[in-house]
């Protein structure tokens, strides 16, 4: 019951977080201005300090040694839920401006935002090296696949492109160098000065509430009265919020994992769209009140799915 609680609490703090953004549009405190500046600061700045912070102050070399093969399960799951993502984006026939967008919110968890007040309620903070884990797989696919699906799909520059130019613009792109970095820093086993260490995790710690923010203020220009099951949603919502945990599950159990860092890969893989695809829809010019809609409406049936999974968990 204690765990059915926690998951309904961090879920409750998501919502809280969305309304200030909801209510700055009401109140006229935030407009297109600001929204855009919002996105441009959130992708480019604050998603790679992220991306440092996250990854440096929970891993290792040894630990990345060690957990090679949880790793490998968590982006074997994550790989097989955009390719089903994909599949039955194609069968249901999205216009381009919402293909891409649906394979990213159903095929990419918010592993971090919510990911880590969720986990660390649900399992104490013994489940942390676990969910930088799955994180460091995941956000892989989040800063490079999620970032070009959500590009092609809008007015950006990702089309039409050869094998190189495509390479070359993703691999210049902020929050991919902040992982690559990151992970370069791990591997030979050195670390940021302090000063710039806590600079990055001052701007680290603007990513969670700002995109929230954005995503109401989304919801505010969408109304609330709009807020339905637009075609594909439900698809979406049963693939991110069922379909998914039963992938990493499978996964997880086929390299041998088992007991806490099972259940936080299982956990980490079911909670709602990550809030970065609503910021990112929007920078790029894709469907951002498509992806607003169903970020929403992902948090909402969260509240559902993610106590069921915990008294399913144990």
């Amino acid at each position: 019951m204690a765990g059915f609680l926690n998951a309904l609490s961090a879920c409750l703090v998501l919502l809280l977080l969305m309304s200030v953004g909801y209510l700055m549009g009401v109140w006229g405190w935030m407009t297109s201005t600001e929204k855009k500046f919002l996105s441009k600061y959130i992708v480019n700045i604050a998603v790679p300090c992220n991306c440092l912070v996250g990854l440096l102050n929970n891993l290792d070399r040894s630990s990345l040694a060690q957990a090679g093969l949880m790793v490998l399960a968590g982006v074997v799951a994550v790989l097989l839920d955009l390719l089903a993502s994909a599949l039955a984006a194609t069968l249901l026939r999205l216009p381009r401006a919402r293909w891409g967008v649906f394979v990213a919110m159903a095929g990419l968890s918010n592993t971090l935002f919510i990911g880590i007040p969720v986990c660390t309620q649900l399992f104490g903070e013994a489940s942390m090296p676990y969910i930088m884990l799955y994180y460091l797989g995941h956000t892989s696919f989040l800063q490079s696949v999620g970032v070009m699906l959500i590009e092609r799909a809008g007015n950006g520059s990702g089309q039409g492109t050869s094998l190189w130019g495509f390479l070359k613009d993703m691999f210049t792109k902020p929050p991919i160098l902040g992982v690559i970095f990151s992970i370069v820093l791990l591997v030979l086993g050195l670390r940021l000065p302090d000063p710039l260490m806590r600079f990055a995790g001052y701007i680290s710690n603007s990513v969670s509430p700002l995109a929230l923010f954005y995503c109401g203020f989304i919801v505010y220009e969408v109304g609330l009265k709009n807020l339905r099951f637009l075609r594909g949603l439900p698809t979406m919502l049963v693939m991110r919020l069922v379909l998914s945990p039963v992938i990493c599950l499978a996964c997880c159990s086929l390299f041998g994992m088992e007991g806490l860092p099972l259940q936080v890969f299982v956990v980490e893989s079911a909670l709602p769209v990550v809030s970065q695809v609503t910021v990112m829809a929007g920078a790029y010019g894709a469907d951002e009140e498509y992806a607003a809609t169903g970020a929403c409406l992902s948090i909402l049936a969260s509240f559902v799915t993610i106590p069921i999974l915990m008294l399913i968990l144990g």
